[in-house]
């Protein structure tokens, strides 16, 4: 067979929603917000890892600073060797991969990295009674094995164009996770990797603390230590980016703007897929009423959302892919329409009560919309939702809870959720919508069942034809309009303030998850001081 190398290109689809936690003072760290030390660095993010093992889900779509993968992504997206030591030979019309993996590669704890390493930490990912809510991304994989010690040999059950993107997931060591149980085992809070650092300490819900890895097959970093302190309120990471405690932090739209003119600190903005919607359970008397979720849609002023909660920051979302995507389909724009969001409903009807409160055989038009506590961009999303909707005759009861609260609830309530990934469409978008999915954890959150969307998705997963792909993304847009199980929202710009200290700080087109792993240190191994 033909044989050739893959390239890849950035595109987009959905994932599932990070929760939040309690902070403290970060500690301990030298080299603050004091300018004295650009080699220790403090950084406030909005939330922190359940798990650091990417056999449950962490890492798996790069960046990850303890580990590797076998491919990573470069600041365009575009795919590069790891600990391949090239992109991988692609043969059998595009269902077998091979990875030739790079010489002299070891972990942190001194011993080499293996073929079958490799090969452990993909069939335990792919493993039924491993805890990994986002295994069906690897559903294309038929086998994976070692060819001696450095040749690793995916066989596909289908050409999937999207496979090379999934290797940047991060390998493990089966000397040290192999006799755990992958689950419940100490591995998930004591990794062992082969990234530029190791972790030196977690105090959970306080901080992450990471000391350069002396067995790191790269350049070494000359940031040699660095701090992630879990603050969920950002206006307490605001003040204490202010104050000098933190050297640089994730910051909304309006509190980044308060760092606008200063001169110590540069504010960094990167492109996201990242996207605010809001879930509509099909259990739901009310959001299960697909005129409810029309009048939704058509109800919600998007372009208001953009100009005032996130001051420009963001655009308006009209699907799960973002408007500048290239996937994205162009017709499914839409502005504003109360009018027709009234049509809707008073055909379906759903007719006004005294209250102006629209009913129907006895069932009012209410439902609860819970968002995170903390979260002051997501509160004010849905705040504005619930006054949109309201306009519409339907009401919006706005509670900020606990994920712990929040998550038994998914299923009958609607949550004002976030999603995004990068790399390809399927990435996110199957899981995010497709009806096999519905309910597995953050998974499907909607319990969305559509016929047209499985069928779209299925044919965007297993097709290799551009063209073939296109059709079906398309019709899958399409058909989130006629039948929306998700509002969605606004697109959004992710902001970050950062001390002036370093050169060689950049950002990435990034996903949901952000602030933690992506961010402007991203490549923190990267950074220099500036002279």
């Amino acid at each position: 067979m033909r044989t050739r190398r893959i390239r890849s290109a950035a595109a987009a689809a959905a994932a599932m929603a990070a929760g939040v936690t309690a902070c403290s003072a970060p500690g301990g760290g030298s080299g603050g917000g004091d300018g004295k030390t650009a080699d220790t660095v403090v950084i406030g993010v909005a939330s922190e890892p359940d798990t650091l093992s990417p056999l449950l889900g962490y890492g798996r779509d790069g960046n990850s600073k303890i580990f590797d993968g076998l491919l990573a992504r470069d600041t365009d997206l575009e795919l590069r060797p790891a600990l391949a030591a090239e992109l991988p030979e692609v043969t059998d019309d595009g269902r077998t991969y091979t990875y030739t993996l790079r010489e002299g590669v070891k972990f942190s704890d001194g011993e080499p990295l293996t073929a079958e390493d490799v090969v452990y930490t993909y069939r335990t990912v792919l493993d039924e009674k491993t805890n990994n809510t986002t295994k069906s991304e690897l559903d294309a994989v038929k086998s994976v094995d070692a060819s001696g010690d450095d040749t690793v040999v995916f066989r596909l059950k289908y050409p999937y164009a999207g496979f090379a993107a999934r290797t940047v997931l991060p390998v493990v060591p089966e000397h040290v996770a192999g006799g755990q149980d992958p689950n419940t085992g100490s591995f998930n809070t004591e990794p062992v990797g082969t990234g530029p650092y190791v972790l030196a300490d977690w105090r959970k819900g306080e901080k992450l603390t990471f000391k350069a890895n002396p067995h790191y097959w790269g350049a070494e970093p000359a940031v040699t230590s660095f701090t992630m302190a879990v603050i969920a309120d950002d206006s307490v990471r605001a003040t204490r980016l202010r104050s000098g405690d933190l050297d640089g932090a994730v910051l909304p739209p309006n509190l980044a703007a308060t760092f606008r003119n200063d001169d110590g600190r540069r504010t960094h903005e990167a492109k996201s897929y990242d996207f605010r919607a809001v879930t509509l359970p099909t259990g739901n008397k009310v959001t299960g009423d697909r005129a409810i979720r029309q009048a939704l849609d058509a109800a919600v002023d998007r372009r208001a959302m953009v100009d005032k909660i996130l001051e420009g920051a963001g655009r308006p979302a009209y699907g799960p892919l973002p408007t500048d995507d290239p996937w994205f389909t162009e017709d499914i724009e839409r502005t504003r329409d109360l009018a027709e969001a009234q049509r809707i409903l008073d055909e379906a009807g759903w007719t006004p009560g005294k209250d102006g409160i629209r009913g129907k055989d006895g069932q009012r038009a209410t439902f609860t919309l819970y968002y995170p506590s903390g979260d002051k961009v997501r509160q004010d999303h849905a705040l504005a939702y619930a006054s949109d909707a309201k306009q519409a005759g339907i009401e919006v009861k706005v509670e900020g809870a606990t994920w712990e609260v929040i998550e038994p609830r998914m299923g009958r309530d609607a949550v004002l959720a976030g999603f995004g990934s990068v790399g390809d469409p399927d990435f996110g978008l199957y899981t995010l919508l497709h009806s096999s999915l519905a309910g597995d954890g953050f998974n499907n959150m909607a319990r969305y069942d559509n016929p047209v969307v499985d069928e779209a998705l299925d044919t965007g997963r297993q097709s290799q034809d551009p063209k073939q792909r296109a059709a079906a993304y398309d019709r899958l847009q399409k058909a989130l309009v006629d039948d929306p199980g998700y509002t969605f929202l606004t697109h959004i710009d992710h902001l970050y303030v950062l001390a002036d200290r370093w050169d060689g700080l950049t950002t990435q087109l990034e996903p949901h998850e952000h602030g933690f792993a992506s961010g402007p240190w991203w490549n923190i191994e990267d950074w220099q001081p500036k002279a």
